[in-house]
Formats: C-alpha cells, structure tokens, sequence
C-alpha cells in the first residue's frame, strides 16, 4: 500500500496486492520542455519540445540536430509545439500529425499539420486544421490528439482562458474536442453536421483546457482537462454531448471567487471523477503491455502539479481505485506514454527535460 489521498472529497486505498515494483531511469536528458513522445518502427523515438523544435533519438542517443522543415511555431506562455501521432500505416506512408501553436500575440490558434518524415525531414506538409477565430492570449490551447479506430482524428482545442463563456457555443472552437478526417475533411456523421449555427468539425464542447486523450482497447474515448483553482476532470467522451464548462464545474476561480455556483445541470455531463486541489493533469494512456501485468487495462494519468503519476484502476466505467506513482524524480510530469516495449516512457516539464523509463525493478537490461 504506497499512498493514500483525497479525490472527489472521497478517499480512494489502492490494494496493496495490485502494487508493482519497479525502477525510474534517464534515456536521455538535455530537453527542453518536451511535450510528446511518438515511437518509430524500428526503435527511434520522436520526441516534440514546446520551444518549438522536433527531436529523434536513435539508439537511446538524442540527436543534435532537429527534425527540419517545421513550419514556425508561436511560442509565448503555453503556446508552442505540442503533441505528435503517427499515421496508422506509417510503415508505409512514413506520415505522421503534429499539433503546435500559430500566429502572433494578438492573433493565434491551434494548428494540425500532416506531413511525412524523410530522413532527417518534414515533408509534403498540409495544414488539415486551424481553429477559428483567433484569440490573442497565450493559454489554454489544448493540442492534444488521438485516432478513432475509424482512423478520423480527433483533436482537442482549449478555452483560450479569457474566452471560457465560448466553450458554450457552437460557432467557434473555443473549449471543443474536433473530430475530422486525417485530410482535414469533415466526416457526415459528425453530430452536429447541418446544424445552422453549428461548426461541423465539432464533437464536443464544454471543455476547458483538455490535456490529455486516449482511445481505449475497449473503445471509449477519455479525456481530461484542467480546471482552475480545483476541478480537474476526466471524463468518457459521446459525441454530441455538453461537458458544462464554465456552466458548471468543481473549481474556484483563481481570484476565490465561484467561476460557476453550479457542479451539475440538466443536459451536461458530470465527470467519471474530478480532482480537488487541482494535480494539473497532462498526459494520458493506457497500458496493455506485458512487464506490468498487474497494470493491464489501466489508465495513467500525468501531473504537472502534483509532480507525479496516477494510476486509475477501473471498473464498469468507473475509477474504482488511484495510486500516486513516480514521485521519486520530484519533477512536474508532462506526459507518460506506453512503449511498445512494455516499459512506461515519462517526460520532465522543464528547460532540462528528460525521457524517462519505467521498468521493472528486477529486470535487466
């Protein structure tokens, strides 16, 4: 039993059978605040820093030369490079999805670009989404993505911070997960496809600043999203559906004062759970390999604030228990990806990130 904590003002005990061993290790340092990890055929990995820069590292060396041919990227506050995914047939196509930050103080978005890796190169790069309008704050840009087993893409946008109110509407794509196809075209069964008033692109909306999505094995779409002061959510995700930001929600504002009196509301979706004091969760997946069986099928969540990761252990859709995990490094904790080598891969938020693996304490390498 390593730890117990308040989530949902419940307390959540993580059965001590269900607890791994396990040892933390540098793969590489001398990053700057890295963002997302991508793992290529053959064992490179690609590796995105918010500063605006594209990284491989080959042979558990990173490479001193970025990745060229990134179109510019707006980096100021939270803005800058975010998440990579790469194509399902990558093997074949070498194409790959990048989301960043574009434009200028007073005038920028969230971008997706398309484009294919050659050598040590992006190329045949097209723009397949820009959210609309522009804002001129650089917070809250979402940026995370993630592929239906339809292959259409879905991308989370943010808030904008000072535009919470537009999470509500449908004529923008302030605080909404998007759903496209991987050329930027709108599927016809998107929920709110001729509706007058309505972007077509829109899957979701009443989002805040969602960080973190996964498609799980089983199908179901997570995703979490800050809160402000408190209010952290997570949540399983149907189109069409209202998820109440900033209508209702479990956090203060930042001043202490209610952002909202409301924590639900007729025709809005309350959170599988939510976390007060806010941990800032970031990254997200869900793990399937085999060096930590006793983790199958759990989510793992990282936490900028809480400079750690939680494991959820589910049950019928439900969080039925949480573990705080990886403290040791005392490092905020931007993401956590599986790797296809069973291990848990874990990225330090600072201007000396690192790559971080996760294996099994006995296990030699």
């Amino acid at each position: 039993m390593k730890t117990m904590f308040r989530v949902c003002l419940l307390l959540f005990l993580v059965d001590a059978a269900n607890a791994a061993d396990y040892k933390i290790e540098t793969v590489v340092a001398g990053l700057s605040y890295p963002w997302a990890l991508a793992f290529l055929p053959g064992g490179d990995m690609l590796v995105t820093e918010r500063p605006g820069q594209l990284r491989r590292i080959s042979n558990g060396e990173l490479r001193q030369q970025p990745i060229a041919g990134l179109p510019e990227v707006y980096v100021d506050g939270q803005g800058g490079l975010f998440d990579i995914i790469l194509d399902p047939d990558f093997a074949g196509n070498q194409r790959l999805y990048l989301s960043f930050a574009t434009g200028t103080k007073s005038n920028n978005a969230t971008r997706v670009i398309s484009a294919r890796l050659e050598q040590n190169s992006l190329v045949d790069i097209q723009v397949i989404f820009t959210a609309s309008p522009d804002k001129d704050t650089p917070h809250h840009f979402g940026g995370r993505l993630a592929l239906l087993p339809d292959q259409t893409l879905l991308i989370t946008v943010g808030d904008g911070f000072d535009y919470r109110k537009q999470a509500q509407r449908l004529d923008n794509h302030f605080g909404k997960l998007i759903r496209i196809h991987t050329d930027g075209t709108v599927p016809a069964d998107n929920p709110f496809t001729g509706r007058s008033g309505a972007l077509p692109e829109i899957w979701t909306y009443g989002h805040r600043n969602p960080q973190g999505l996964l498609v799980s094995a089983d199908g179901t779409v997570w995703l979490h999203e800050h809160g402000p002061r408190g209010g952290d959510e997570l949540n399983a995700i149907e189109p069409g559906r209202n998820y109440g930001w900033p209508a209702i929600t479990h956090g203060m504002d930042y001043s202490g004062a209610y952002v909202s009196p409301y924590t639900e509301a007729a025709g809005m979706e309350q959170p599988v759970t939510y976390w007060v004091p806010s941990i800032a969760p970031a990254g997200f997946c869900e793990y399937r390999g085999e060096a930590f069986p006793e983790w199958q099928g759990n989510l793992f969540v990282a936490a900028l604030v809480e400079k750690s990761v939680r494991r959820l252990v589910l049950k019928d859709g439900r969080v039925q228990s949480q573990e705080i995990l990886f403290t040791e490094p005392g490092e905020r904790i931007r993401e956590v990806r599986a790797g296809p080598d069973g291990y848990l891969y874990l990225l330090t938020d600072s201007d000396e990130g690192k790559i971080l693996r996760v294996s099994p304490a006995g296990k030699l390498d």
